[in-house]
C-alpha cells in the first residue's frame, strides 16, 4: 500500500497505529530553542503546513485563510500571527508571493529539501536555507529578557542600604523663641477699654430722649427738665385760676 506521503510504495501499514499517512517532524525540530520558543497557534500551524507535505510539493504549500478556513482556523489575526512567527523562526520559507484576490502563496518547510518549480518567485530558490530554524533567529514572542541577562531579586533598594537617621537630611529644627511681634501701640487685648464719653444735649432737646449711657445710674435720666419760659407759663396758669 502506497504511502499518504509518496514514499515506500509497496510497503505494508503498520499495525500498530492507525492509517497510513503520518505527519513526519523530525525531533531535530522540536528540540530546537526556535520551536520551544513559538505560541502554541504557531505550533498548530507547523502540524498544519507538515500535513501537506508528501513527495514533491516542498514549495507549494499553502497556508491561505481560504485553505485555513476549512481546518477550523477561523480567525485572519490568529492565523497572520502564526504565520509571521514560523517564518521569522526560519520553519518556512515563502517561495511564491500571492496576490489578491486569486493568487495564494506559496511555503516550504526547512528540514526537507526544496523542491524545485518553474513557477517560485525570481531569488525564491536561491534563497532557500535547509534547517534555518537552527540558526537561533529571533522572534517577536521571545521571553521578555534584557539583553545583559536576569540577575537575582534585590531586597534593598538598588544604591544599597543605609544606616537609619535620627535627624531629617538636612539637620535638626531648631525652635524659635524670639519675641511675637507686635503693633507699636501695644496689643488691643492688653490695654483697658476707654470709658464713654457723656453727651450733653443742647437746649432744643428738651423734653425728648436722649441717647443712653453706658452707665446703669443713669439709666432714667434722660428725660430733660423744662426749661424756665415753660416754667414761667405754668405758673401764671396756675395763678389765673385761684
Amino acid at each position: 500500500m502506497q504511502m499518504a506521503n509518496g514514499r515506500n510504495k509497496g510497503r505494508k501499514v503498520d499495525p500498530k497505529r492507525d492509517g497510513d499517512g503520518f505527519v513526519a517532524l523530525p525531533w531535530a525540530v522540536l528540540d530546537s530553542p526556535a520551536y520551544r520558543r513559538l505560541s502554541h497557534p504557531a505550533r498548530s500551524l507547523l502540524l498544519e503546513i507538515a500535513r501537506q507535505y508528501v513527495k514533491d510539493n516542498n514549495g507549494q504549500l499553502l497556508l491561505s485563510r481560504e485553505h485555513m478556513r476549512s481546518r477550523g482556523w477561523s480567525s485572519s489575526d490568529v492565523l497572520t500571527r502564526a504565520k509571521r512567527a514560523l517564518l521569522a523562526g526560519g520553519f518556512i520559507h515563502e517561495t511564491v508571493t500571492g496576490q489578491w484576490p486569486a493568487k495564494a502563496s506559496w511555503y516550504a518547510v526547512t528540514w526537507y529539501s526544496l523542491d524545485r518549480h518553474s513557477d517560485y518567485d525570481p531569488g525564491a530558490a536561491e534563497t532557500f536555507v535547509r534547517g534555518a530554524y537552527r540558526k537561533g533567529l529571533s522572534m517577536k514572542n521571545e521571553p521578555l529578557r534584557p539583553s545583559h541577562g536576569t540577575r537575582p531579586s534585590q531586597i534593598g533598594p538598588s544604591h544599597g542600604t543605609e544606616e537609619k537617621r535620627v535627624a531629617p537630611s538636612h539637620g535638626p529644627i531648631w525652635g524659635v523663641f524670639a519675641p511675637l511681634s507686635v503693633p507699636s501701640d501695644g496689643h488691643h487685648l492688653d490695654m483697658p477699654s476707654a470709658a464713654p464719653k457723656e453727651v450733653t444735649p443742647p437746649d432744643s432737646c428738651a423734653g425728648r430722649y436722649i441717647r443712653l449711657t453706658a452707665k446703669p445710674e443713669r439709666l432714667f435720666t434722660g428725660l430733660l427738665a423744662p426749661t424756665t419760659t415753660t416754667t414761667k407759663k405754668a405758673s401764671g396758669r396756675v395763678a389765673a385760676m385761684a
